[in-house]
């Protein structure tokens, strides 16, 4: 089994920076990609930037130039530095992690954005 714990979140106005971080422990023999998604109120969980272990990186259209993901492979941990925030980021923040053949999910962290 894999664990994901996440931290990082909070409240912060627009034009604000957070930074969300997650740490990996367990079973986590071969991570292959490292990504964050959100969900925010009665909208579906989407994408919000990807890692693969060769440190290509994908993100959402919405947060290009604004935010920055990372992996620290020694670590197992994935890094989402978030800036300009806009009330839009709102949301809960889903740390995910491929392990093999198998998906894993954090347990969530909010991010809400004041304009």
């Amino acid at each position: 089994q894999v664990q994901l714990v996440e931290s990082g979140g909070g409240l912060v106005q627009a034009g604000g920076s957070l930074r969300l971080s997650c740490a990996a422990s367990g079973s986590i023999f071969g991570i292959n990609a490292m990504g964050w998604y959100r969900q925010a109120p009665g909208k579906q969980r989407e994408v919000v930037a990807v890692i693969t272990s060769v440190g290509d990186t994908n993100y959402a259209d919405s947060v290009k130039g604004r935010f920055t993901i990372s992996r620290d492979n020694a670590k197992n941990t994935v890094l989402l530095q978030m800036s300009s925030l806009k009330p839009g980021d709102t949301g809960v923040y889903y740390c995910h992690v491929d392990v093999g053949w198998s998906g894993y999910w954090g347990q969530g962290t909010q991010v809400t954005v004041s304009s």
